[in-house]
């Protein structure tokens, strides 16, 4: 269980310059990790400031560190790799913790492609591309520059329960034995909510006796990971993985002001970092298939942080009123929209239900949070031949059993496990701190919240009319 409280840090003017860091107004810029768009600076003697506000195309968030201003002395900033990068280099505080195309867009200009997050290894479509010239970089890129998208190889499990038969690939990694797919770094913030670590749970593990490890045993796992393949360095030390995982653990990220509503903790309303840093969690919580080990039945009601707009009086009308009433409006959509749930892997299939009369937080169950609180990979039909982009992969596999053939722009799941029903399959990532991190889903396919909530009504055929669909994108982009 989750229990957190904290204040937020005085602000102050001036300018500071901090390990690697420098802080003035308007801008803070992480030497060899590209440009952070802050607000104003606030002084803490070699730190970055608490509840520090960041720029978003919706108005401003922030990060609520537990243990106070953000160390950036701690390994998550240092380069323990040999090719530049550091954690921070994908994780970056402006960008909710990941990063964004028009920020990376910012460091390749800057660098004329040379950043630290511009490597080949797996910043270029494939790791042969060329990238001796500007020209040739900002190509080889591409997916980087344009949907924010890492390269990840994985070979095809020896006892598959199906062979990759072709791999047409844009950029020219075309094995189908070491199959390359293109995904959004997850934010490295929020991450004492998770159950599964990575999009498909390769850093979740199992103990001998078959449950599932502690969220703090992954993250330390997938700092070494990252740090010997994404940085290509040497196994980091224990005291380094440990101090990575417990920053990681500490730091909570969420809106705070929106451009139309105001501050999103007035008038009652719990919305920013330190208001999600005091929210219960365990696994489980509220699972809506009766793994809650309290017992406790599921509740659709997923979210409650903008009740208290629900009813604003007209005689308190002001120029954020009608803001906050769409926001309070989505909330309830989120938490009552009746969906008819079809052809989901892992969900309809499991359970042998072909419809199932769910709602949102039927797979986004967690309190005020929206993953799921159990490991729970689905395939919602995101990497279907027919959703597959021109600048993604078409991998076309065989079942060895039956030998029905399937294509798909990323088998998801399947690489790790090897079985045929988990192709497609995704977990559901943390809906916190949504309007800094655009575009959405592994593959970022949504370019905007807008995108994501027309995916979803096209999908299940809900019919939603445009005033539904604005009400849920105000209330998204607000988390």
């Amino acid at each position: 269980m989750i229990q957190r409280s904290g204040s937020r840090a005085p602000a102050r003017s001036g300018r500071l310059r901090v390990s690697g860091i420098v802080l003035m107004s308007g801008l803070v810029m992480l030497i060899g990790g590209g440009l952070l768009v802050a607000d104003e600076p606030r002084e803490s003697g070699g730190n970055i400031p608490n509840m520090l506000r960041f720029h978003d195309p919706s108005g401003e968030f922030a990060t609520f560190n537990l243990a106070g201003d953000i160390d950036t002395n701690n390994p998550f900033f240092q380069d323990l790799g040999t090719n530049g990068r550091r954690c921070v280099t994908c994780h970056q505080p402006n960008d909710g913790w990941t990063i964004t195309p028009g920020h990376l867009e910012q460091r390749f200009r800057t660098s004329s492609g040379k950043d630290p997050v511009f490597r080949p290894n797996d910043g270029a479509g494939c790791s042969t591309q060329d990238v001796s010239t500007e020209q040739a970089r900002r190509h080889a890129y591409s997916l980087l520059l344009s949907k924010g998208l890492i390269r990840v190889e994985r070979t095809v499990p020896p006892n598959a329960e199906y062979t990759v038969l072709d791999t047409d690939n844009p950029y020219g990694c075309g094995s189908t034995a070491n199959v390359s797919v293109y995904r959004r770094p997850l934010a490295s913030t929020n991450l004492s909510f998770l159950s599964t670590v990575m999009w498909d749970g390769r850093e979740t593990f199992k103990d001998p006796s078959g449950n599932f490890q502690p969220i703090a045993f992954d993250l330390r796992q997938q700092a070494i990971d990252a740090t010997t393949g994404h940085a290509q360095g040497n196994t980091p030390t224990d005291l380094q993985v440990q101090q990575i995982v417990d920053f990681e653990t500490k730091i909570f990220s969420a809106q705070v002001r929106d451009h139309e509503a105001g501050d999103l903790d007035d008038d009652g309303a719990k919305g920013g970092p330190v208001h999600l840093s005091k929210q219960n969690f365990f696994l489980g919580i509220n699972d809506p298939l009766g793994g809650n080990p309290t017992g406790a039945a599921f509740s659709p009601k997923i979210f409650d942080i903008f009740d208290k707009w629900t009813h604003i009086d007209d005689r308190e009308y002001d120029e954020h009123t009608a803001a906050r009433r769409s926001i309070a409006r989505g909330e309830k959509l989120f938490n009552t929209l009746q969906i008819p749930i079809a052809g989901v892997g892992g969900l309809n299939d499991a359970l042998n239900v072909p419809v199932i009369n769910g709602s949102c937080g039927t797979c986004h169950d967690s309190p005020n949070v929206g993953d799921h609180s159990l490991v729970a990979p689905l395939n919602i039909g995101l990497v279907t031949a027919e959703q597959r982009t021109p600048d993604l992969p078409l991998i076309t596999l065989r079942n060895n059993a039956t030998g029905e053939i399937v294509q798909v722009s990323d088998p998801g799941r399947a690489l790790i496990t090897g079985k045929w029903a988990d192709i497609g399959k995704f977990k559901g990532p943390i809906l916190r701190n949504l309007a800094a991190r655009a575009p959405y889903f592994h593959n970022g396919s949504a370019a905007t919240l807008l995108d994501a909530v027309n995916f979803y009504d096209t999908r299940f055929n809900l019919h939603l009319s445009q005033q539904d669909k604005n009400d849920l994108v105000a209330f998204l982009k607000t988390l």
